[in-house]
C-alpha cells in the first residue's frame, strides 16, 4: 500500500482510505493475491511424482500439539482455500481447469 500511496502522491495525513487508491489503480487486494500464490504453489506441488521429495513431506504424519488453539499450518490453509473455492486434489491434475478455477486477476 505504501507504494501505491507513493505513486499516487497521497500521504496518510491526506485520509484517503486504501480501498480508493487500490480502486483507482485497479490493484486487487494483497489478500487475495497471497491466496491465488498459495494455490498455485499447491498445484505445483500435486502436480509432482509421488516420490518428490516436498510431497513426501506433505505426508509426514503431524506432532501432537499442547493445549491451547491448534496453530495455524500451510496445509491447514490450503484446506480452508480449497474448501472456499469448491475444489478438491483431483483437479489440480487438470492444468487448465485449475489455473482457470483459482486465477484472481486484477479488477479493471
Amino acid at each position: 500500500m505504501k507504494m501505491l500511496r507513493w505513486a499516487v502522491g497521497v500521504t496518510r495525513l491526506d485520509k484517503v482510505r486504501n480501498e480508493h487508491i487500490r480502486g483507482s489503480y485497479k490493484v486487487a487486494p494483497i489478500a487475495d493475491k497471497v491466496k491465488e500464490s498459495r494455490m498455485r504453489w499447491y498445484g505445483h506441488v500435486m502436480r509432482r511424482s509421488d516420490d518428490h521429495v516436498v510431497k513426501k513431506a506433505l505426508a509426514l504424519p503431524d506432532n501432537n500439539r499442547g493445549r491451547g488453539r491448534p496453530l495455524a499450518t500451510w496445509w491447514s490453509t490450503i484446506s480452508r482455500d480449497l474448501k472456499q473455492a469448491q475444489l478438491n486434489e483431483e483437479t489440480t491434475q487438470d492444468r487448465p481447469t485449475w489455473r482457470m478455477r483459482t486465477r484472481r486477476a486484477d479488477p479493471k
